[in-house]
C-alpha cells in the first residue's frame, strides 16, 4: 500500500497546523520546512478547507490553522478523502475490474482484508494521536531543527512510531 504525494503533503499540512494550533500556519513556511511545492500545497490547503479540517484566513496576514479539534480529525478519513481509490490491485475496484475471476480469486479476497487491516489502524488514530512531537514540528516551520526524539505512539498495544 503507497500513498499518494496528495495524501502524504495533507497530513503533512494538517500536522503543521496541529503543532501550530491555535496559531496561523503559511502555506510557505510548510513549504520551505518539508521541500515541497507550493502549488501543491496550495491544493491541499484549499481542499482540506472545504472539507472542514481547516479555517484558512486570507490576506497579508492570512494562513491555515485548524477547524477542529486535532482529536476529532481521523487519519483513516483524511485518507480516504485524498486517495482516488484504495484498491492495490485493478480487480478490488468494480469501475476498473476486468478480471474474469474476481469472485472467486483468493488472492483478490486476502488483497481486501490488508487493505480494510490497513485503513482499520489509520481509522483508530487521530491527530491527535500523531501530532504529539509538536515542539519538533514547530522548530521545523520556524526554520531550526527538531529538538527532540519522537515519542511512541501506541494504537490498542503496539507502538506505531518509535524513534530513539
Amino acid at each position: 500500500m503507497r500513498l499518494t504525494s496528495y495524501s502524504n503533503y495533507s497530513l503533512r499540512v494538517l500536522l503543521a497546523a496541529a503543532a501550530r494550533s491555535p496559531r496561523l500556519t503559511t502555506i510557505r513556511e510548510v513549504a520551505e520546512a518539508f521541500d515541497l511545492p507550493q502549488s501543491h500545497l496550495v491544493k491541499c490547503v484549499h481542499q482540506l478547507g472545504t472539507w472542514g479540517y481547516l479555517e484558512t484566513v486570507r490576506g497579508n496576514r492570512g494562513g491555515f490553522r485548524l477547524k477542529r479539534p486535532a482529536e476529532s480529525v481521523v487519519i483513516g478519513e483524511v485518507v480516504r478523502r485524498t486517495e482516488d481509490g484504495l484498491s492495490v490491485v485493478e480487480c478490488l475496484d468494480p469501475e476498473t475490474n476486468t478480471c474474469p475471476l474476481t469472485d472467486r480469486c483468493r488472492m483478490s479476497q486476502v488483497l481486501r482484508r490488508a487493505t480494510d487491516a490497513f485503513l482499520d489502524v489509520l481509522d483508530r488514530l487521530t491527530l491527535a494521536d500523531v501530532a504529539g512531537n509538536e515542539a519538533d514540528f514547530r522548530a521545523l516551520l520556524d526554520g531550526g531543527a527538531p529538538a527532540r526524539p519522537v515519542r511512541a505512539v501506541s494504537c490498542g498495544e503496539e507502538p506505531l512510531v518509535v524513534r530513539a
